[in-house]
């Protein structure tokens, strides 16, 4: 396995000691700055741990400790400490038209044999009247909870 070594300046061991030492933060941010500490081969490093006694002292695995010491590295301290943002970007199926008929669709009468309008039951009509290609019940329901509106609700009158 490919070695990392970690060297922090006296700024970054100051700051990660307050970290671990006050205030509330992420488990695994404190975790990460732990064994950045103790796998730190910087000047200013007082005392160093072997990958060993750090795992057992925080009980975690080796493995783990080489995963944030290459992090650290490659990816800089910042990174290393508290992980990268999702890249991942889902468009919208639901626009603003979907929204306007899947609510006149709730407010409408359910269909014959049913007292009332199911969250599947509207996501399956919507699909037959063409409204949008495919839709969840569970998005149905995200949508009609915004607009602060329910299948079946009691009707005022």
């Amino acid at each position: 396995m490919k070695r990392y070594v970690v060297t922090l300046t006296e700024e970054e061991r100051e700051a990660m000691g307050a970290l671990t030492s006050k205030g509330k933060h992420r488990s695994q941010k404190i975790l990460n700055a732990l064994i950045l500490l103790d796998c730190d081969q910087g000047e200013f490093q007082r005392e160093r741990s072997t990958n060993e006694e750090i795992a057992r002292v925080l009980n975690i695995s080796m493995r783990k400790i080489d995963r944030v010491k290459k992090r650290f590295v490659v990816d800089g301290l910042e990174i290393c400490l508290n992980g990268r943002k999702g890249s991942r970007v889902y468009p919208k199926k639901a626009d603003g038209d979907f929204e306007a008929h899947l609510v006149a669709l709730s407010c409408s009468e359910p269909p014959e044999g049913f007292a009332r309008w199911s969250l599947r039951l509207l996501a399956d009509r919507a699909v037959e009247l063409d409204y949008i290609d495919s839709v969840s019940h569970e998005t149905v329901r995200r949508l009609l909870k915004k607009t602060n509106s329910s299948p079946g609700g009691k009707k005022d009158g």
